[in-house]
């Protein structure tokens, strides 16, 4: 029974993952790129991970994807606002349907 738990994770995981490339190759501006990014490739790394951890075999092999999952969550926020940050400041090209809230140029360092 764990092995088809651990597939069907794998599999969703996999499904994320492709999502979030597609999204990269496919979507319009740095922002919707990156939410993609983080969004579904988080989520896709989270089920891959958990997949791994359902068919560990010994406490090494359980707190390894736990690890990597824990690093990436830790990071993927970061990196993703930084990247938003140098954009937004760079003055990068939106699509013509994204909207901006009022007196966010003040932010443009």
């Amino acid at each position: 029974m764990t092995d088809w738990i651990a597939a069907a994770l794998l599999l969703g995981g996999g499904f994320f993952c492709v999502v979030a490339g597609l999204g990269l190759l496919r979507l319009g501006d740095v922002y919707c790129r990156m939410h993609a990014a983080t969004k579904a490739g988080t989520l896709g790394l989270a089920l891959v991970c958990l997949g791994a951890m359902v068919r560990a075999g010994n406490w090494g092999e359980l707190l390894e994807p736990l690890f990597v999952f824990v690093f990436m969550i830790a990071t993927a926020p970061i990196g993703a606002h930084l990247i938003g940050r140098a954009a937004f400041r760079k003055h990068c090209e939106t699509l013509p349907r994204t909207g901006a809230d009022p007196g966010t140029e003040a932010f443009r360092g």
